[in-house]
């Protein structure tokens, strides 16, 4: 990279995160990760640097958010790059979820989020200028996952508040980037970062199978190198005109295609019908 950045990722212990981090030190950019268990991302990493600051977070907890965008911001003297990585999948029909299950889901992947943007925002308007990156899914463009309902409405949900976020930070300066990665071969499919329902139906046999080739067949075969992916994200915080959209992996170009060509043709066979409507 041409100049040195100062980055905040979240869930920086494992998967993407942990990838991007280290990428980002070996390239001689200041990092300020987080993680809830600060041993284990301390361990992770690997490193230590007065280029790197780990801290411990609850997304949850918006002072502490505060105190951590707080302590970056006075350990490097600014954030300009703000990566909203931290996040967990979710398995389960809509039926067999409790309201508690989505909540917590919610709680971290959207909630959380929207802790972070909202107290790095004023540092980036100050100094106009920032970037952006919030890791959504491509279960958050085209949900026809079984089993992933929940997951893929925080990613849509997040999709959403994106776009609007876009528009809104552009008169300050400030990138928004909003990623929807395919299959990486990472740990989000493992132990600890894919929950599962705690009452199952068996009458779901659709979620099961997919729940359990996940689990099984996908985990640890996915396609995509978390390397090469903490890459593009490296090369993209350095382009001039960044995108919004950045699909990420030939599988995710692959299911947004199908889904763009999938409502192009139900807009077109409706047309007549579904615009016949204004006074």
């Amino acid at each position: 990279m041409s100049t040195q950045k100062v980055w905040f990722i979240t869930g920086a212990s494992k998967g993407l995160g942990l990838t991007l981090t280290k990428q980002l030190l070996a390239q001689g950019q200041k990092v300020a990760a987080t993680s809830r268990n600060l041993s284990e991302l301390k361990d992770a990493v690997g490193v230590e640097s007065n280029d790197f600051l780990p801290l411990a977070l609850n997304l949850t907890n918006e002072a502490d958010v505060q105190l951590a965008i707080a302590n970056t911001i006075t350990a490097f003297g600014g954030i300009d790059v703000l990566v909203n990585n931290a996040g967990y999948g979710l398995t389960g029909a809509l039926e067999e979820l409790s309201d508690a299950e989505a909540r917590a889901n919610f709680d971290i992947n959207v909630f959380g989020a929207l802790n972070l943007i909202r107290q790095v925002l004023p540092q980036m308007r100050n100094q106009q200028s920032g970037h952006i990156f919030n890791i959504s899914s491509i279960g958050g463009f085209a949900g026809g996952f079984p089993g992933f309902g929940i997951y893929c409405a925080t990613k849509f949900a997040m999709h959403g508040f994106s776009e609007s976020l876009f528009h809104e930070v552009a008169p300050f300066g400030i990138r928004v980037t909003l990623v929807m990665p395919g299959y990486f071969r990472t740990n989000f499919l493992g132990a600890g970062s894919l929950n599962t329902p705690q009452k199952e139906m068996t009458e779901y046999t659709n979620v099961r199978e997919s729940q359990q080739a996940h689990q099984n067949s996908i985990n640890a075969n996915q396609p995509g190198d978390p390397e090469k992916a903490a890459a593009v994200f490296i090369s993209v915080a350095e382009q001039a005109d960044p995108p919004f959209h950045l699909f990420l992996g030939e599988d995710a170009y692959e299911i947004a295609g199908q889904k763009i060509a999938l409502v192009q043709q139900e807009m077109e066979a409706q047309r007549a019908l579904a615009t016949a409507t204004n006074f």
